[in-house]
């Protein structure tokens, strides 16, 4: 199972970034557990000063923008 975290304060960026990797999700019929970090403290441990950002099993994949379901497949396979 893969492990989708998406750090952001709640911006709608974030919102669709997390959407965005819910498709993609179903898309490849992947199992996900998605958790939303959105403490800039919890962010930080990233090292991410940008965000949204997309981690997938603890690696950042993406920061300072919202990937395309697409984009996101390419991380999950």
């Amino acid at each position: 199972m893969k492990k989708i975290q998406i750090l952001g304060t709640g911006c709608p960026k974030c919102k669709t970034l997390l959407a965005n990797a819910k498709v993609a999700v179903q898309a490849l019929g992947v199992e996900a557990q998605f958790e939303k970090v959105d403490k800039i403290a919890d962010i930080m441990k990233f090292g991410v000063m940008v965000t949204p950002a997309l981690v997938v099993d603890g690696v950042v994949k993406s920061a300072g923008k919202v990937l395309s379901s697409n984009d996101i497949k390419k991380y999950l396979r």
